[in-house]
């Protein structure tokens, strides 16, 4: 059947850059899951430039500090990083998913710490107050979050990591209408520069309530404090926080969304925010992938460049193909998010994927390069050390493997 399908189609030939390409008259040409657009592109290159011109030399001493460059935070909103999915109409760039996901891939060739800053910022927080927030919420929050306040996104804390809705935060709500939040967020990403947290509570259930509730809190709030700053292995310029939460008030029109259903708000941004850490991991790979093999080529050992060895030909090759299957799996996740199309499995096989890509990589990278490999002298060991988070956070490797495993189980269960 399907070789009488074939044999029907009427084919023609097309000449383009000198390249004979066979089309046909009854289907439309279907593009390569890696072809971006003109403004795809175009956006690609320019952040590629930015980050090599602006950040790169930055990289070094902000690992050391554990501290992000204020100067290169005001960079990122002007360049409308910060706001990629907002509508001009809020001051952002009005662009496309793919487009965030771009960025966060070519800022993480560069530095992971940054990358994972504009993912938060537009993957969670933007986009969560862009599908639920209502009218006065958007006009208000949108334009701050696209020109100059960073977002932070409050789940996690001491006893809900991987079970991430088993949450002791309380909101209780006072005869005002006015709700009391108390309870403490931890690892919280952007929250030492945050001036808008998205906090998910469970409303007391004595008072009839039952779920979580999203709640937007600004900072300058005097019930929201931010406790102890994480000395973390890697990823050291973004701030990673304790989010405290004591006797804070927030009003009724701070709800995000509905009361109660803070659940479907926040697993709908954990599940795109995996397609980022995917797009971080990709892009932590690349990063490191690339700034080593120029010295392959250039050391010579025993009278020859040591990328010619057999041994070290088939590693750098064996990494080659895992990145371009992480490329494959992290752009067919993002192509399907702006289709409107299930891309759950998808999201989190991609996160699975380019989270151990990143490490093997890094780790094959500093083995390649030998004695200057283990030193701070080449990138390979901050790459590393960047590298683990891309399986904790978001979502652990089991966790991915657990959504995969049920999608599984629900196509062939009979």
């Amino acid at each position: 059947m399907i070789r009488k399908l074939i044999s029907n189609q009427k084919n023609v030939t097309i000449i383009k850059n000198g390249i004979k390409r066979y089309s046909s008259s009854s289907t439309s040409f279907i593009r390569p899951i890696t072809t971006l657009t003109e403004e795809e592109q175009l956006l690609k290159e320019s952040i590629s430039n930015y980050a090599n011109e602006k950040i790169r030399p930055l990289v070094k001493d902000m690992d050391e500090k554990s501290e992000l460059d204020k100067g290169l935070l005001k960079e990122l909103f002007d360049m409308n990083l910060m706001g990629i999915e907002i509508s001009e109409e809020y001051g952002g760039a009005g662009m496309n998913f793919m487009s965030a996901i771009i960025a966060i891939e070519e800022l993480a060739k560069i530095d992971p710490a940054i990358s994972v800053i504009v993912d938060v910022q537009n993957t969670l927080v933007n986009n969560c107050i862009t599908r639920y927030g209502n009218t006065e919420q958007k006009k208000k929050y949108l334009p701050m979050l696209a020109r100059n306040t960073v977002g932070s996104f409050c789940l996690s804390e001491a006893g809900s990591g991987s079970d991430a809705f088993a949450l002791s935060t309380r909101a209780q709500q006072q005869s005002d209408g006015t709700f009391i939040l108390n309870g403490t967020k931890q690892w919280i990403t952007n929250a030492k520069e945050a001036g808008i947290f998205i906090i998910m509570a469970n409303v007391d259930p004595s008072q009839g309530y039952k779920g979580i509730t999203a709640f937007i809190v600004e900072s300058n709030n005097p019930g929201l404090k931010i406790g102890k700053k994480e000395d973390k292995l890697g990823i050291r310029a973004s701030s990673t926080c304790e989010v405290i939460l004591d006797n804070c008030i927030v009003k009724e029109t701070d709800i995000l969304g509905q009361l109660g259903k803070g659940y479907k708000i926040a697993i709908e941004g954990l599940n795109e925010g995996r397609i980022g850490i995917a797009a971080q991991m990709l892009g932590l790979a690349e990063g490191v992938y690339e700034s080593t093999l120029p010295y392959l080529m250039e050391r010579k050992q025993f009278g020859k460049p040591i990328s010619e060895f057999q041994g070290m030909q088939f590693t750098y090759a064996d990494l080659a193909i895992d990145i371009e299957a992480g490329k494959l799996l992290t752009y067919n996740a993002a192509r399907l998010q702006e289709a409107g199309l299930p891309f759950v499995t998808e999201a989190s096989m991609a996160k699975l994927h380019c989270s151990r890509v990143a490490e093997k990589a890094s780790s094959a990278c500093i083995s390649m390069l030998g004695g200057v490999g283990f030193t701070k002298e080449f990138p390979a060991e901050k790459f590393f050390r960047d590298s683990k988070v891309g399986q904790i956070y978001e979502g652990t490797s089991n966790i991915q493997l657990q959504t995969i495993a049920k999608a599984i189980i629900k196509k062939f269960k009979q």
